[in-house]
């Protein structure tokens, strides 16, 4: 199976166009206004804009579940990624609006996989992300060894400080249940700024290797 690519933290119209012309699987928009790749209201018209077949997603971290929805509904957003301390109700409630829900972890070496256990059932994905307190965006890597300590079946995002020098170790990755990778900061020239040529070579690159799970099999 091949690996889904989500680039996280658009927001410049020159630039969304050029990165939806390379056919990312998701394109992600952050809602959260402590962060540098922040999306205003403005350039979050763009959203619209974006090819069909490309899931835009919405980038939360503790917002109001309504202010969510209606985000969700003024900019037809096909996924929300929830980076916040979000609850499993907050999860379901969303995951019954129709749009794809995506629970964000940050991961670390006390990190305990079994508190994912109920919300397994109310979202699509999980997101496995390096713990920090700016709720992602670090451009740090943690150790993809801890995620042996996650028993469950549902898929997963791997994300935190991906480069084009890990690509022949993503493909490594043993694990059918590695259904996405998330780039964002490593790929940038200046916050919410992606280096289009970067990106480019880190999609061919991923997508000439073969999976490790595919070969396993």
């Amino acid at each position: 199976m091949k690996l889904k690519i989500k680039v996280c933290g658009m927001r410049q119209a020159a630039n969304v166009a050029e990165v939806a012309n390379l056919h990312p699987d998701y394109l992600g928009f952050i809602f959260y206004s402590k962060s540098p790749r922040f999306i205003s209201d403005v350039s979050a018209e763009l959203i619209k804009y974006v090819p069909a077949e490309i899931k835009t997603t919405g980038v939360f971290v503790n917002e109001d579940l309504e202010v969510v929805k209606s985000l969700i509904k003024k900019h037809q957003l096909k996924a929300v990624q929830l980076h916040g301390s979000e609850s499993v109700s907050y999860c379901e409630e969303l995951n019954n609006y129709n749009v794809e829900v995506i629970k964000a972890f940050g991961i670390h070496e006390k990190f305990d996989f079994a508190t994912l256990e109920s919300y397994q059932p109310h979202v699509a994905y999980f997101l496995f992300d390096t713990q920090t307190a700016a709720h992602g965006g670090s451009g740090k890597v943690f150790d993809w060894r801890l995620l042996q300590n996650y028993h469950l079946k549902k898929p997963y995002f791997l994300s935190g400080g991906i480069d084009l020098a890990h690509t022949n170790e993503i493909k490594q990755i043993n694990d059918e249940r590695l259904y996405a990778v998330d780039v964002n900061s490593k790929f940038e020239l200046e916050p919410g700024l992606k280096d289009v040529d970067r990106l480019k070579t880190f999609f061919k690159e991923l997508n000439s290797l073969p999976l490790a799970q595919a070969n396993s099999n």
